[in-house]
């Protein structure tokens, strides 16, 4: 498992003191982008060889809010590899154990040139390694 460590900025929090929930989305994309590149595909490197990922679906579980200064981590982790998709699960933790919310992102792999959905290629598929999901 991989984990990405994060602290809140002061301008990430909403009118009710905690992180705003659209940030736990680029906290993901954050996360996902470092998970491929300490696996050995840098995102220039996938764009070189022809390819993107689109996000095509999140789903997100709150159980508490991070405040500004929270030191936390995502926990980043490959739940499943299709023909054309795959699903990351992450995990927000604060302090490194407690868990703030947990999400399934599905990715779609696309032509880098706009050309539409592709097969998963053998680089990504090695980046991903075997699944093993965070969440059931």
């Amino acid at each position: 498992m991989f984990t990405q460590p994060i602290t809140v900025r002061y301008f990430e929090v909403d009118g009710q003191g905690v992180v705003f929930n659209a940030w736990y989305l680029a906290y993901f994309d954050e996360a996902m982008t470092a998970y491929l590149t300490a696996r050995g595909l840098p995102y220039p490197k996938l764009q070189a060889a022809g390819y993107e990922v689109q996000v095509v679906r999140t789903e997100i579980d709150w159980r508490s809010g991070l405040r500004w200064q929270d030191a936390a981590e995502v926990a980043v982790a490959t739940a499943r590899i299709g023909r054309t998709s795959f699903a990351i699960d992450f995990e927000v933790r604060r302090d490194g154990h407690e868990v703030t919310c947990s999400a399934r992102t599905v990715y779609v792999v696309t032509g880098a040139d706009g050309s539409g959905k592709r097969e998963i290629p053998p680089i990504v598929r090695d980046a991903l390694g075997e699944p093993a999901p965070l969440r059931a």
